[in-house]
């Protein structure tokens, strides 16, 4: 195909009505900034704007800023920042033309244009999605960790020099925000981390503690009274996308995208209902504002991402390459009942229904039309699991009660770090020196267990013990329940 037939608002009009945003791009401003243009925003809380500026008249638009990749941010500009989502449905894909994002700017280069949007009043919500790592939090006290690297680099730069985190940029752009008197601003993560609101708060407010600033105990101060930091809770299966993905976008479209996603049919956004600007009203599209989304978020952490975690690592072990694959396995539906049960003692009685959202996992999980990879679900394991399976392993130990299918889950992970093909991971270094040559299987799970700040956990004897004994089997790939 020629650059004649690359999707852009031009192109529009050559497509299908089903096919169409459910909005005109050109009749929406810059409300919204969102950090990270991966797939799971443009499928997720693109979607959820772009409905609620339909179903309102309201103009939200979101301007997303990537944090590193200059080479998106072209193509979607290349695109007038319009790109397909297909559902991935049992009975046949949707596609559908995505209109909410109406500006894409590169962290780095683009800096003094992100930190003008910051200021502006007309723009009254930012939203993240940088995945746990883009916090830089510290293991031991879940604050700033301020020997980081990127981190230390930031804060020794001068005022108008290059911030290169995420954290350093949305700070500096906050404080200025303060500054100049702006109207107040709501700031969403969108992250899949406990307390996410309040994880991001206090990031934040750790940045500008340790800057150079001479006005930064005033900047807290206004922050305090002009900005919120609401908890959410976000739901949506985005695998990354494939050749064969952006085969099928072309042929639905009829046109080339070279930025498309996919996704199930399923998604939802919960929210805690504590705003202090206006926002888009994203419950036309069936976000749940809650007064604490604690219930719904540990259910979710728990259960889904941590069941998500334990499919990744023993379907790897098992030499499986998707969650369909591991559904498929005479264990997979086995594995998530069994860890949603194992769990759900730890999980508020205020929330969802456990054995029915494992009943919901079970058919999410199982949808032929998905290709999630476990090596995508795998990567970042030292942040994920710290978040997904150790809190409700401390609670349970500390109960008595027995940890067989979070045992396994944690060989599997275990298993994974010594691997040459390990995922993706920030400790990488430090998980691979766990594994010495004349280390023996308890002293690896020990080391590893600190390398995760679980000195607690490694110091339980019975625990180590029992994960250290699930590696022979794993090894051999098999896995059993």
């Amino acid at each position: 195909m020629s650059a004649d037939d690359l999707l852009n608002r031009e192109a529009l009009l050559r497509l299908a009505p089903e096919l169409r945003p459910a909005v005109d791009p050109a009749e929406l401003r810059t409300r919204v900034v969102h950090f990270g243009l991966g797939a799971f925003h443009r499928a997720h809380q693109a979607v959820f704007t772009e409905q609620a500026a339909a179903h309102s008249g309201e103009p939200w638009g979101i301007t997303a800023v990537a944090p590193r990749s200059a080479a998106t941010v072209r193509a979607l500009r290349d695109q007038d920042c319009l790109y397909s989502l297909t559902e991935r449905r049992p009975e046949g894909h949707r596609t559908r033309v995505v209109g909410s994002v109406v500006g894409a700017l590169a962290m780095g280069p683009d800096a003094k244009t992100v930190d003008a949007l910051l200021a502006d009043p007309e723009v009254t919500v930012v939203t993240l999605t940088v995945t746990e790592k883009g916090y830089h939090r510290s293991p031991s006290t879940g604050g700033l960790d301020t020997t980081a690297g990127p981190v230390a680099a930031d804060l020794a730069t001068a005022a108008d020099g290059p911030l290169t985190t995420v954290v350093g940029r949305l700070a500096a752009g906050l404080a200025a925000r303060m500054r100049a008197g702006a109207p107040p601003i709501n700031v969403v993560s969108c992250d899949n981390m406990a307390d996410n609101g309040a994880a991001l708060s206090r990031v934040i407010h750790d940045y500008i503690r340790a800057s150079a600033w001479p006005d930064r105990t005033e900047i807290l101060d206004r922050l305090a009274e002009a900005v919120a930091f609401p908890a959410t809770v976000v739901d949506r299966i985005v695998p990354a996308t494939s050749e064969a993905d952006r085969a099928a976008a072309e042929a639905a479209l009829g046109m080339r995208d070279a930025l498309p996603v996919t996704g199930e049919p399923y998604r939802q956004w919960v929210l805690e209902d504590s705003f202090a600007a206006p926002r888009p009203p994203w419950e036309l599209d069936g976000a749940l504002f809650v007064p604490d989304v604690a219930p719904y978020q540990l259910t979710k952490l728990r259960l889904l991402n941590g069941s998500h975690s334990a499919l990744a690592y023993l379907g790897t072990a098992a030499g499986l390459t998707t969650i369909a694959e591991t559904m498929a396995a005479d264990w997979g539906e086995r594995l998530v009942r069994a860890l949603c049960a194992e769990v759900a003692p730890t999980l508020p009685a205020d929330g969802p229904d456990p054995v029915a959202y494992a009943d919901d996992l079970v058919v999410r999980f199982r949808n032929p039309a998905m290709r999630h990879l476990l090596r995508q679900i795998g990567s970042d394991g030292s942040l994920k699991i710290t978040e997904r399976w150790l809190p409700a392993l401390r609670e349970l130990r500390a109960r008595g009660a027995s940890t067989p299918v979070l045992e396994l889950a944690l060989a599997a992970w275990a298993d994974s770090t010594r691997r040459a093909d390990a995922p993706a991971d920030p400790a990488a270094e430090a998980l691979t020196a766990c594994w010495g040559p004349s280390a023996r299987p308890t002293e690896a799970v020990r080391a590893l267990l600190r390398v995760l700040g679980a000195a607690d956990l490694a110091d339980d004897e019975a625990l180590v013990a029992a994960v250290a004994d699930r590696l022979p089997t794993l090894r051999a790939g098999r896995v059993e329940i």
